[in-house]
């Protein structure tokens, strides 16, 4: 089965998930005196890089509508 969506509202779609990814990580509080977790604190500050990054591109290329 092949479900086909115009790339306008997938691109919506994506940046929905990006931003609740973002406020997901936000409310993370480190609690650094647990093992790994300042590894996991600084891969969560990785991560909410990268989608800001992602958003930042799929931002300057979606058609505003």
């Amino acid at each position: 089965m092949t479900v086909k969506t115009d790339p306008c509202t997938l691109a919506k779609e994506m940046l929905a998930d990006l931003y609740f990814l973002i406020e997901a990580l936000d409310r993370r509080v480190p609690r650094l005196e647990q093992q790994g977790e300042a590894q996991i604190a600084h891969d969560a500050a990785d991560l909410r890089e990268r989608a800001v990054s992602l958003i930042r591109k799929i931002e300057g290329t979606t058609p505003k509508q």
